[in-house]
């Protein structure tokens, strides 16, 4: 089948990888216009991109899909399905209604748990034991469209989110295939969602990462889990710096004020609202994140010492 391709990496750039070495043909790639990036802020093509190049797919990069050239430049390509996978644009029905098969959405959880732009996360801070992907039909709603197939897969006790993404990346990608292989034979079967079980993961935000130290350590610790490597979890020290919290661990016991330093080993451990929080890897504003020990022994901070509210959001 013939498949207009809409992604924005990290995400879409497996499933991407996937398809090309399918027996469907990608005769379009669309995804963001290039952005600056790296300390020089200078303006490079993604992986994505690039990988599209080395296998002479046309790049479309529209500011947005509503400009109807867009959509009569998607239309001379006569596709037969468009398969999305993070683009980070609500397409119309213009874009929707392009090809016979409709467009195919791959999504970063379990429909309809996690409804949303950040599914992983929320599984993560949630404590849910597993996750996954799903392949749905795109709808004017979000994420209500029926689901064609899923993939599930545990998520690992100390699994991170930036560890967990390319995982469902490439389950995605696998998943995508057998998408496009089952409506091209026209064995495809399409499930509606159950209105019983829907949840919603809602865009994250760089305060979405403060971390309030009157919570249990054992959330505190999904929390670090699911806001790393962005917007990352994040409190202040007495000075007010911003002290963000890359990798921790949730222990038992400890009766001081939350978000207090107590004695426990080398390494920063704070008290929580129940149990202790052990900060394992940290990176102090300015500075590149190191061991929790090595922070320690710099910042010189006494038992006792309060750990204050994360800097305000920008």
């Amino acid at each position: 089948m013939r498949v207009v391709f809409l992604g924005s990496p990290p995400f879409a750039t497996p499933v991407f990888e996937s398809v090309l070495a399918s027996d469907h043909t990608v005769c379009a790639l669309v995804t963001q216009p290039d952005r600056p990036r790296g300390r020089g802020r200078k303006v490079e093509a993604s992986p994505l991109v690039e990988r599209a190049r080395v296998a002479g797919v046309e790049v479309v990069q529209p500011t947005t899909t509503k400009d109807p050239e867009f959509v009569e430049r998607m239309k001379a390509h006569a596709p037969d399905v468009l398969l999305v996978a993070s683009y980070g644009e609500i397409l119309r029905a213009d874009v929707l209604e392009l090809a016979p098969h409709g467009a195919l959405n791959v999504h970063a959880s379990l429909l309809p748990r996690w409804r949303g732009a950040s599914p992983i996360q929320r599984a993560i801070f949630a404590g849910d034991l597993q996750t996954g992907v799903s392949i749905q039909r795109m709808v004017l709603a979000l994420d209500e469209g029926d689901v064609l197939l899923e993939e599930r897969t545990p998520i690992g006790a100390d699994e991170t989110a930036g560890e967990l993404l390319p995982r469902l990346a490439i389950l995605g990608g696998e998943a995508a295939v057998q998408a496009l292989d089952a409506i091209a034979e026209g064995s495809a079967q399409f499930t509606p969602q159950d209105p019983e079980r829907v949840t919603y993961a809602k865009k994250l935000r760089k305060g979405d990462g403060a971390i309030d130290w009157t919570r249990p350590a054992d959330e505190l610790v999904r929390l670090v889990r699911a806001m790393n490597p962005w917007p990352l979890a994040r409190t202040t020290l007495p000075d007010g710096r911003a002290l963000a919290v890359w990798r921790a661990r949730a222990e038992a016991g400890g009766d001081a004020e939350p978000g207090s330093l107590v004695p426990r080993g080398e390494e920063p451990v704070v008290a929580c609202g129940s149990g202790v929080l052990r900060l394992l890897e940290v990176q102090p504003a300015g500075k590149n994140k190191m061991d929790g020990n090595a922070f320690l022994r710099g910042a010189r901070l006494p038992e006792g010492t309060r750990l204050g509210q994360p800097e305000p959001e920008v």
